[in-house]
Order: C-alpha cells, then structure tokens, then sequence
C-alpha cells in the first residue's frame, strides 16, 4: 500500500478503486483501518452512529464492560470503533449501506471541523474566546467559521487551516469543512463544539480529537458526499501555532491528575442527618463508596473509571432507597469526587451517575445485604 491513504472514488475506470465486488465504504472502511484510524459504522445516510442493539437502546449502561463490543457488535457509538479486519469485513459486508466514522482520540487525530451555518452571530467574547473584540471593531461580513478561523490566524501571522495544502481536507456537503492533522508527542487533546460558551477554539469551528469521531472521507449522506479536496490525502502534523491555540482555550488534558478528593463536607453533613446518630458508620460507608471513584484519578486512563462510576452510583442509590443517606447530599458527594477524578468530563459523569442511580433506587441495600 503507498504510504499515502487511497479512499476510492466513484469513477470505476480510476486505477486506484479496488475490485468492483467491494463496496466503495467497505474499501475505504479497510483502508482507514490499515492505516491505523479505528472506524465504526454510521447509519445510512446520516452523520450518526449505527443505533445500539435493542438491549443497550432499553437498557442504558456505560460502553465499557458492555459485551457487545467483545462479541464484534458495533454499540456505543465511537466505542465500539476497531482496528479489526474480520470485524470491518462483516460489518460493511453485510451493510454496505453505512457510512464510515473514524476514532480521533485512538487514530492520534485533530481534525479542525469548520462549520457555514447560516446563524446570527453571537455575543463578541464567544467569536474568539480569550481574545477580547472591542465595540469599536466592525463585524460587517463576519458570518461563519471560515471567517473566525480566518481572523485567528491572521492575528498570529499564520495560514488558516481552511487553506493549508499540506493537509487533508475533506469539503462536508454543508459547505464547511474538515482539516485533518495528526496529534504529536501522544498528546489526547480534548474536542470541543464552537456554539459552546464553554471551551471553545473559535466561533462555528469545532474540534474533533478525544471522545468524539469525524466521519471519513467518501463517505455520503443524505445531504451529500465527504469530498477529500486538493491533492493531499494524508494528515500532516498539527502545527504548533494552532497547537498553542488549543493549549491557550483549554484543550490540552491536564499536566497533572489531582489528587483524590476527601469526602466533601456537605457529604460528611448529608452522613450526620441521615445516620441518626450513627455517623462514624454512615461516614465509613459513603467514604468506601466514594473511595474506588476516587482512585481513579491516580492514572490518567485505563483505570476502568465508566464501570467504577457505574457501580458507586449503583450502589449509592441502594444506600439512598433503603434511607441511610440523603440522596441530594450523598449524589453531589459522588459526583464531586468523580468531577475531581476526571476533570472536564461532567457531562459523561452525568450521563453515568443518572443511568447507575436510577437502577440502584429500585433495589434498597439495607444493613443485611439487597432486599427486593
């Protein structure tokens, strides 16, 4: 294979298209792979992920222990995206209908995704987060993220991204589009949605790396085609300029994991009021809960934190349901405690903290052991 990645393309006379028996996806689904960009299925037609099995659809859990994914089932999204060429053979083999996403945490990319909606333009501090634009400065032709991102760079004496050559580009059917570069030193930066009032590298220009996926090129939806543009078809390396960018607006993962909280004092208060008296037991069993979740911010990853936070929640909603804690205090000690174990990930603390109480309130965990 040429060390630059071929997506095939719809004319079959072009030399580079592989036998005429293999899907167009199939093929550049394979080739992503080969190239080390774990991929997962996309619905047909559309920019979202194949839906889960009807069991995950019914039953909300966290991806990691999940056995669809060591059965080879594609739930869960951009979890279940896999280097795997049986797995890819079967996968859009029996669906050549399904687009293509690709991991960018995993595949070491960050691809700057540049949006042209049409939409009105928000409040000045939120165009270029962190670099103030006075009343004075006239946004007349301002109107979208090739422009924001246009400003940022030229504030830096830089190229825009939207221009870089050197890269892959990838034009959406929407009129944006996506520049793909490689993350350098192994460095897992953080995504981000533009709209956001939160972390935010500019106004309509997203940034797709750890945790979220970006569909790969040739992929088409309903809307249209993921046209690679220019004649690049490899990513090149995320340039240090835009690397700074990222660093200045909050994308890079911490330098440090803190230390392990200690049960918060509304914690310890919410123990008081729910023990009757017997506080050192209530406190030593919210400490045990809170503890595993805790420890998990020793290590950045792979300390199994979704299936951790899963059980704690699981196991705090039996404490709650049977009366031996106050469920509005001890819920905010476990989510404190996760907030501090994995900075920056609330909402898929949220997400897990609500799944694993719900299924633990139904089933009381009294001083004896489970009751039904």
């Amino acid at each position: 294979m040429s060390a630059e990645l071929q997506f095939p393309r719809s004319d079959p006379r072009d030399p580079a298209i592989p036998a005429a028996s293999v899907a167009p996806a199939h093929a550049a689904a394979l080739a992503c792979a080969r190239r080390g960009w774990p991929v997962h299925p996309l619905a047909p037609g559309r920019k979202t992920p194949a839906a889960n099995c009807s069991n995950c659809r019914a039953n909300a859990h966290p991806a990691t222990g999940c056995p669809c994914l060591r059965e080879g089932r594609w739930c869960h999204s951009f979890h279940a995206a896999t280097l795997n060429q049986d797995c890819i053979q079967q996968w859009w083999g029996q669906h050549p209908e399904f687009g293509i996403g690709v991991s960018c945490g995993p595949a070491g990319l960050v691809v700057i995704d540049i949006d042209a909606h049409g939409t009105e333009l928000p409040a000045r501090e939120r165009l270029l987060p962190g670099i103030p634009i006075g009343d004075h400065v006239d946004l007349s032709g301002l109107a979208n993220g090739f422009h924001t991102l246009a400003v940022l760079a030229a504030l830096r004496g830089q190229r825009s991204p939207a221009d870089d050559t050197s890269t892959l580009r990838v034009r959406t059917p929407s009129g944006g589009l996506h520049v793909w570069y490689r993350a350098t030193g192994n460095r897992r930066w953080k995504s981000s949605a533009g709209s956001s009032p939160g972390r935010a590298l500019a106004w309509q220009v997203d940034i797709r790396a750890q945790g979220s996926y970006i569909i790969a090129p040739g992929t088409t939806t309903h809307h249209g085609r993921y046209i690679p543009i220019g004649e690049v078809r490899e990513p090149a390396a995320l340039p240090v300029w835009l690397a700074q960018e990222l660093d200045r607006t909050g994308h890079s993962p911490a330098p440090a994991i803190p230390a392990p909280r200690p049960v918060p004092p509304r914690a310890q208060q919410a123990v008081l009021a729910a023990g009757g008296g017997r506080s050192g037991q209530a406190e030593h069993t919210l400490a045990a809960v809170l503890a595993p979740v805790a420890a998990c911010g020793r290590v950045a990853q792979g300390a199994g934190f979704s299936d951790t936070l899963n059980r704690a929640a699981y196991t705090l909603g039996g404490l709650i349901a049977a009366g031996r804690l106050s469920q509005q205090e001890a819920e905010q000690a476990l989510k404190d405690t996760a907030a501090a174990a994995r900075p920056g990930q609330e909402l898929r603390i949220e997400q897990i903290l609500r799944s694993g109480l719900a299924a633990g309130l139904k089933r009381p965990l009294r001083a004896a052991g489970r009751h039904l």
